[in-house]
């Protein structure tokens, strides 16, 4: 084992500094799949040093980013085929862990579409310290890293005892437990000078934790105290216990009566010294306080600032994006659907406004990823190569939609993956909760204010595609592109599931300039939880 000076506060700060430079490598991602060849795993860069009884966390990721959802991820220690936890097949194999880590392991897994992972080990023990590992696998791709474990005991608070008169003196013994590695002990008396144990035990009880007892003798001399310090080597930390013993208690019967006598002289001026001490603590500790008080608010201030800072910030944006909103609205057609276009499991209404899915509720998505289901979508009658359109889509309370447009010379009966390279600019909402463009890869929006009414802004010239949520006229997103040939609007409704509600996708009447759609009261208890998909499939 390698010793490293440390101090209770690293134990946090490996964590911090893992997390920290894998969000440097985030901020530094550049678009596009990386190079398998060139992609490490990065492990914690220095040994982690963990207290017994307590939680320690062991975090990788792959450098660059890199998709790890597919991957064999495996924790080991040592050597790989002694598995401290292991993920396969997005499932994670209790059943392949060591014995000794059996219910003692959590996967955090958050981010392993990013690349990042993370291991918490509980009820740390002597036993786990060593050298630890994690590997990545897939078809193309392996790499691991590795790194130490530390594992530090703090040790019990002593306990003191008089063991009685022996050989001259009183001896004096400490026990404690819990510390590891082996602590270190030392008598010293009133000046300083070490003092030789009369007896010393260190013992490694079943779970490696070592317990001290060891005792001295305590002789008649000149203030008659003394000092017992336990250090832990790898903590770098030092308990000190002074005890005092008057000579009244030492052997010497002839003096124990003058002994006394002083003892009791010297407890008034000593009562004097221990009030002005504690009067003194009271006020520096006072001072502290209204030292921390004034810091407090200090930084409450700024941060006040701050926020009115953002604040203002977020009203200029939001009124910026209402005028980019209502600049759209006088480029307003008049959109509608072409039923020609339509998939058969889509129904267009008579007017050609609005579309809904009809028939039995879809089958379960495919487990194999490369798979994709053909376009279930209708477009619109208009096409547009050239000049600025404007349209708007009532979308209602319907928990899965997308809107958009594409390449009117697209094939839609066969499987395609939607992103602007295959001539779709689509912008979508997931089981009612998460807002997304596929750009290529899925991009995650955050909204103020959940849509009823989504604004659709096509300039062909400037090669721009906007989103805008009419609820409250602010700007959602905006694709940015060279488009390669004929534009037309495009619809995908939500895939009928039974449910209250399957409200259709409705082409709105030609927009009143300047008015937003006032936001409508809705229950959420329709809503479905959440389930993570791939950008790039069909969520339906």
């Amino acid at each position: 084992m390698v010793d490293f000076p440390v101090s209770l506060d690293s134990l946090k700060l490996v964590s911090l500094t893992s997390s920290l430079v894998f969000f440097m490598h985030l901020l530094l991602l550049q678009p596009g799949e990386p190079n398998p060849e060139k992609v490490t795993v990065v492990g914690p860069a220095d040994p982690i040093l963990a207290l017994v009884g307590e939680e320690v966390e062991f975090s990788c990721h792959l450098w660059p980013y890199l998709d790890a959802q597919h991957m064999e991820i495996r924790w080991f220690r040592s050597h790989t085929s002694d598995v401290v936890h292991l993920y396969q097949e997005q499932q994670e194999l209790l059943g392949r862990q060591m014995e000794a880590f059996r219910n003692r392991t959590k996967l955090v897994k958050d981010d392993i579409a990013d690349g990042s992972v993370a291991l918490k080990l509980h009820s740390i023990v002597p036993s786990d310290e060593g050298m630890y590992g994690c590997r990545f696998l897939s078809d193309n791709f392996s790499g691991e890293a590795v790194w130490e474990l530390e594992v530090a005991g703090q040790g019990s608070e002593p306990h003191l005892s008089l063991e009685g008169s022996k050989e001259g003196g009183i001896q004096l013994k400490l026990r404690s437990s819990g510390w590891y590695p082996k602590p270190k002990a030392q008598w010293r008396n009133h000046q300083g000078q070490c003092l030789p144990p009369e007896f010393e035990a260190i013992v490694q009880d079943s779970q490696g934790l070592f317990s001290l007892e060891t005792s001295v003798i305590v002789r008649e001399g000149a203030l008659s105290n003394v000092s017992l310090s336990i250090q832990n080597l790898l903590l770098g930390q030092k308990k000190e216990y002074v005890v005092q013993i008057a000579d009244v208690f030492l052997p010497g019967a002839s003096r124990w009566k003058s002994a006394f006598v002083g003892t009791m002289a010297m407890l008034p001026p000593l009562l004097a010294v221990l009030v002005a001490l504690a009067l003194g603590l009271l006020q520096k500790q006072r001072r502290r306080q209204e030292k921390l008080k004034k810091q407090a608010e200090k930084r409450q201030g700024k941060l006040t600032a701050e926020l009115e800072k953002l604040q203002t910030e977020l009203d200029w944006r939001r009124a910026e994006g209402q005028a980019e909103w209502r600049t759209a609205q006088k480029y307003a057609v008049d959109v509608t659907l072409d039923p020609a276009s339509a998939h058969p499991s889509l129904e267009v209404s008579e007017d050609c406004k609005s579309v809904f899915s009809r028939g039995a509720p879809p089958s379960p998505a495919p487990s194999d990823p490369q798979r994709f289901s053909e376009q279930k979508c209708v477009l619109s009658l208009q096409r547009f190569s050239a000049g600025r359109h404007y349209w708007e889509v009532h979308v209602g309370c319907s928990s899965r939609w997308l809107l958009g447009a594409c390449l009117a010379a697209v094939p839609r009966s066969r499987p395609v993956r939607l992103s602007p390279a295959a001539g779709y600019w689509v912008l979508g909402l997931w089981n009612g909760c998460e807002y997304f463009v596929l750009a290529p890869h899925r991009v995650a929006l955050t909204l103020r204010v959940p849509p009823r009414r989504m604004g659709v802004f096509l300039d062909c010239q400037a090669g721009k595609l906007s989103f805008f949520n009419v609820s409250d006229g602010s700007h959602i997103f905006t694709f940015h592109d060279t488009f390669s040939g004929v534009l037309c609007a495009y619809f995908r409704p939500r895939a009928h599931d039974g449910g209250e509600h399957a409200d259709p996708l409705t082409i709105c009447p030609l927009p009143v300039k300047g008015t937003c759609v006032p936001e409508e009261k809705y229950s959420d208890t329709w809503l479905q939880p959440y389930e993570p998909a791939d950008s790039a499939l069909d969520p339906w």
